[in-house]
């Protein structure tokens, strides 16, 4: 009698055997992620990074593929990071004018912002009752994740675990941010942007982007001074934090 998982895993070795299709697989899934989210009117909830999220973990399941074996074909994508994120200084320069204009309360918001991403997840762990190693793995969860996950195994954290929060809160900050901040009112894009940027780094700043080319530059200043930022401060706080 044939084995039925046998079987499955057999017919489906030519994916593991051409790893490079991968690359090709999630360009795919996130074209049509953010048509569907173009179509569906902007849905907070159809965020074309977090259906692709799903979308990927779903076909990687079904079809028996391991992370390795995807990032192996993916890994282009990984390289692209640094290009992307440098990109970003086009718009921030031909908004440079507002950076000027708006210098202290954009510095006054950034500091607020930094401190009470890392206050709050220390609170928060703390209160229900997390391990200091995981509270350290959480505390620099609103930058960008080879940061964090730079400063959390400095501080005595779990690398992996910060990278997971980083990449939750980034989803969570592009899924609910936007809609929060009209519920609230606030409808000035470098102001939506800024606030994108410093809570939820280069996903939100991707959302951002999304919105107009000026949310998507104040996003990206956001997270590159916010990573800055959280660098000098997270050893104070910690320092001074009871029971670390």
């Amino acid at each position: 009698m044939v084995d039925p998982a046998a079987h499955w895993h057999e017919a489906t070795g030519w994916l593991r055997a051409y790893p490079g299709l991968w690359l090709v697989v999630t360009g795919a899934v996130f074209l049509l992620a953010d048509k569907l989210f173009r179509a569906g009117g902007r849905f907070a909830l159809l965020n074309p990074v977090l259906l692709s999220i799903l979308a990927l973990i779903a076909i990687l399941h079904g079809f028996g593929v391991s992370y390795a074996d995807y990032f192996a074909g993916a890994q282009m994508i990984h390289l692209l990071l640094g290009p992307a994120t440098v990109a970003l200084a086009m718009p921030l320069y031909l908004n440079l004018h507002h950076v000027r204009a708006w210098l202290v309360p954009l510095t006054l918001a950034l500091a607020v912002g930094c401190v009470v991403g890392m206050v709050s997840a220390l609170a928060l762990g703390q209160l229900f009752g997390l391990s200091p190693a995981t509270l350290l793995s959480f505390a620099p969860k609103s930058v960008t994740t080879p940061i964090a996950m730079a400063l959390a195994a400095h501080q005595g954290g779990i690398p992996a675990l910060t990278a997971n929060v980083v990449i939750l809160t980034g989803v969570l900050g592009a899924v609910a941010g936007l809609p929060l901040m009209r519920w609230l009112k606030v409808d000035d894009p470098m102001v939506q942007g800024f606030a994108l940027g410093v809570a939820a780094h280069g996903i939100g700043t991707a959302r951002a982007l999304q919105e107009s080319e000026t949310a998507g530059a104040f996003g990206g200043l956001a997270m590159g001074l916010n990573a800055v930022l959280t660098s000098l401060l997270l050893p104070l706080i910690l320092a001074f934090w009871p029971g670390l």
